[in-house]
């Protein structure tokens, strides 16, 4: 009886032991893949960057010599810094805020019963289906100063005297450069909330309606609240992609070298780390740009979280 008892006992004690430890170590090794791609090509590269700044660092004859801080200190006295965060910004303000508030109107106007909206839907992605430099070569050329299609408009709806130079000025070129972001993302961002939009419970409008209440109260009782994650995700993804703008200003640039216009009118932050890192070949200095901007995407991306939590927040 005594040995049946302690079979039973090393039967129950002591098999389930490696049982219950294979199942609590199963999710982790299904996500350790997540992990291990994120440690090596997120982690380490943002981690060596960091020792980088620390160094007087060529691109071509590797480490100089230690500086500490000393590239940071180089940044916050370099006047070219506070020219490219304003720009940085400047566009970023100007191409997020009206390209999501477009993306939404589209979204609202292609959930409706439309004809052949099917095709509506897919010819709002065909900026997606264009190359960045095909899109950037157009739009230079529209907002060209003497023969531009743009200048052409405003001079015969007598909005203006003499033809403007887009790439000369700090405003203008940064309307013509958020201009060509917003034709581009703004379709992308549409079928993001779209998708959104259709999961909506449809008794929710229908109930509405016989309440009385209008299209436009609807969307900013229903369809708004609903939607509010993906909101959230759009901004914080715009945010990350607007700070790092980098393709189209590059290319808006007639000379092509990084300098954002003549006088760094159209500069931004990844314009000034493109030109260090790779055409000065100061690797520490470049560094130095990537990890200042890396904290100000990450503080910028946080205040909007926030700001979008607390504006939900107000609306409950």
């Amino acid at each position: 009886m005594a040995a049946d008892t302690a079979g039973a006992e090393g039967r129950l004690g002591t098999t389930p032991r490696p049982r219950v430890r294979r199942g609590f170590l199963a999710p982790y090794s299904f996500v350790s893949p997540f992990f291990l791609v994120f440690g090596i090509f997120g982690l380490y590269p943002l981690i060596y960057t960091f020792w980088v700044s620390l160094h007087h660092w060529d691109r071509l004859s590797g480490d100089q010599g230690y500086a500490g801080f000393g590239n940071f200190t180089d940044l916050f006295s370099d006047h070219d810094f506070y020219t490219a965060t304003f720009n940085t910004f400047s566009i970023f303000l100007l191409s997020t805020v009206p390209q999501l508030l477009l993306a939404l109107a589209v979204a609202w106007l292609l959930d409706r019963r439309l004809r052949a909206r099917t095709t509506w839907r897919a010819l709002i992605l065909v900026p997606q289906y264009v190359s960045v430099v095909a899109v950037a070569l157009v739009f230079s050329q529209l907002f060209g100063r003497d023969f531009g299609v743009v200048n052409w408009v405003l001079e015969h709806l007598g909005l203006m005297d003499d033809p403007v130079d887009w790439t000369a000025d700090t405003w203008s070129s940064h309307l013509a450069i958020s201009f060509m972001v917003m034709w581009r993302w703004t379709g992308y961002n549409a079928l993001i909330y779209l998708a959104a939009m259709q999961a909506v419970p449809r008794e929710l409008y229908e109930s509405a309606m016989v309440d009385g209440a209008g299209r436009f109260l609807t969307f900013r009782r229903i369809t708004l609240p609903s939607i509010r994650p993906t909101v959230l995700f759009t901004v914080v993804i715009s945010t990350i992609g607007g700070l790092q703008l980098f393709a189209e200003p590059f290319l808006f640039d007639p000379q092509a070298n990084a300098e954002g216009g003549t006088e760094h009118q159209f500069q931004t932050l990844t314009l000034m780390l493109y030109k260090y890192g790779f055409i000065n070949n100061d690797a520490g200095y470049a560094s130095a740009i990537s990890w200042v901007l890396f904290l100000v995407i990450a503080l910028v991306a946080a205040i909007n979280f926030l700001l979008t939590r607390r504006l939900g927040a107000t609306d409950r």
